[in-house]
């Protein structure tokens, strides 16, 4: 129901109901209401951690965490930037909590991950954005869980080779920053955030030899062409995995979705850009940066 507030009507803070009705056959989301999820989501809250699982709203929650698989979410859930389509809170950070690090391995060892992903909010009123943080990260969870390979998903540090080259040093097995949509709707829908920095950060990264990953939304109002040419700006700059998936809007204060890009259009995404030299692409609708993240790396190393 609609409110009255100083004489202005406001819409309330919910899910779009209307974009829900209709949202297309192929957007149904399979929960999967197992042990192993309840398991997943006691030892998530036991240690106080945060996933992108719950603060993105990911529609795979259920699917990944009944298989052991899991998103964390360092450096806290409140993040320093007001993306137009990003679920995650934002406002004024508290201070990184020394012991994450350490409660992130604990919590993948009791797990059992084979694969391990870890994103963050963006934190710009840090002086290094939580590059040390990242590095100490990913440092914990590799000593207390050695047969582990692990996935990060950053943000774009401002494209300083300095704060890059902190987290790089850490010897993550994939490190990917996603470019989220093409160049003419970042402004619209990114905060702060440049398409150029995205491409420059990606750009170091691989020439630092780092296996790199990016992600695209769709559905935003993008052309096919602007979607190719952000997946040929992705390869040029040496990025070797990228995904494509369905933007949903979060809530009604989100931006809208423009259209729901049929399973075939994906498909053909995912074409074109194993055409363009990519060594993996996931493309479908409800694909997320980190959904089935380990099969990336084992088409690309081989990791069995």
């Amino acid at each position: 129901m609609c409110q009255l507030e100083n004489n202005e009507l406001k819409m309330p803070k919910l899910y779009d109901e209307v974009n829900v009705q209709r949202k297309p056959h192929w957007l149904k989301i399979k929960l999967h209401d197992t042990a192993t999820f309840a398991e997943v989501d006691r030892i998530v809250k036991r240690h106080s951690l945060h996933t992108i699982c719950s603060s993105g709203m990911c529609p795979n929650k259920s699917e990944c965490w009944s298989k052991r698989t899991a998103t964390f979410m360092i450096l806290g859930d409140i993040c320093t930037r007001s993306c137009r389509f990003c679920a995650t809170k934002s406002g004024r950070p508290l201070a990184p909590d020394a012991e994450e690090p350490q409660h992130i391995a604990e919590s993948v060892a009791l797990m059992g991950l084979r694969h391990v992903v870890v994103t963050s909010v963006t934190r710009d009123d840090l002086p290094d954005g939580g590059a040390a943080h990242w590095a100490q990260t990913v440092e914990a969870v590799r000593a207390k869980n050695p047969n582990a390979t692990i996935e990060l998903l950053i943000p774009d540090l401002d494209a300083r080779p300095d704060l890059l080259d902190v987290v790089l040093a850490s010897k993550p097995d994939i490190i990917g920053h996603n470019i989220e949509t093409v160049e003419r709707l970042t402004p619209l829908v990114r905060s702060r955030a440049k398409y150029a920095t995205s491409l420059a950060a990606l750009r170091h990264l691989a020439e630092q030899g780092a296996v790199t990953k990016s992600g695209i939304m769709v559905g935003l109002g993008e052309s096919d062409d602007e979607v190719l040419q952000t997946l040929h700006d992705l390869r040029s700059v040496g990025v070797q995995i990228v995904t494509l998936g369905q933007y949903l809007r979060p809530t009604l204060e989100h931006y809208p979705v423009a259209e729901y890009i049929t399973p075939e259009k994906f498909d053909w995404y995912k074409q074109k850009a194993l055409e363009m030299g990519f060594s993996y692409c996931a493309s479908a609708p409800l694909v997320r940066s980190s959904y089935l993240a380990e099969e990336a790396l084992e088409s690309v190393n081989g990791v069995k």
